[in-house]
C-alpha cells in the first residue's frame, strides 16, 4: 500500500475517536457504497443528470475524506465541483474509479490491523 494513498494520522484519528472495531464496520459500508455512487456519476453523466451527478460526487468526497482518502476526496470534489465539464475530461471518470481502488486496497489493508 502507498503511504499517500491514506493519511495514516486522519485514520488513526477516526479510530481514536469511533474506536477500531466501529471504523472497520464504516470502511466496510463504505466499500459497499463507493461502487453505487461511481455507477451513480456514470449514470448521471449518461442521463444528463447535473444534480444527481453532483449529489454522488459529493457524497464520495466527504466519505473518502472521512477515512484520510484525500487523492480520492480531491479527485471527487473535482467532479462534484466540475459537474459534467471535468466528467468529460478524457479519463476523468477511470483516473477516479482507479484511485477508488487504491483507497480500498489501502483501507482493508489498514482494517485488518
Amino acid at each position: 500500500m502507498s503511504d499517500t494513498t491514506i493519511d495514516r494520522a486522519t485514520y488513526a484519528e477516526l479510530q481514536d475517536t469511533a474506536g477500531a472495531d466501529f471504523v472497520k464496520e464504516l470502511v466496510q459500508t463504505f466499500l459497499e457504497e463507493a461502487p453505487p455512487l461511481l455507477k451513480a456519476m456514470r449514470d448521471a453523466l449518461a442521463t444528463g443528470d447535473a444534480d444527481a451527478f453532483r449529489r454522488a460526487a459529493h457524497s464520495l468526497k466527504s466519505n473518502s475524506l472521512t477515512f484520510g482518502a484525500l487523492a480520492l476526496g480531491a479527485m471527487a470534489r473535482e467532479q462534484e465541483l466540475g459537474g459534467f465539464e471535468a466528467a468529460r475530461r478524457p479519463g476523468a471518470l477511470e483516473a477516479l474509479e482507479a484511485e477508488y481502488g487504491r483507497a480500498a486496497e489501502a483501507l482493508e489493508e489498514l482494517s485488518r490491523g
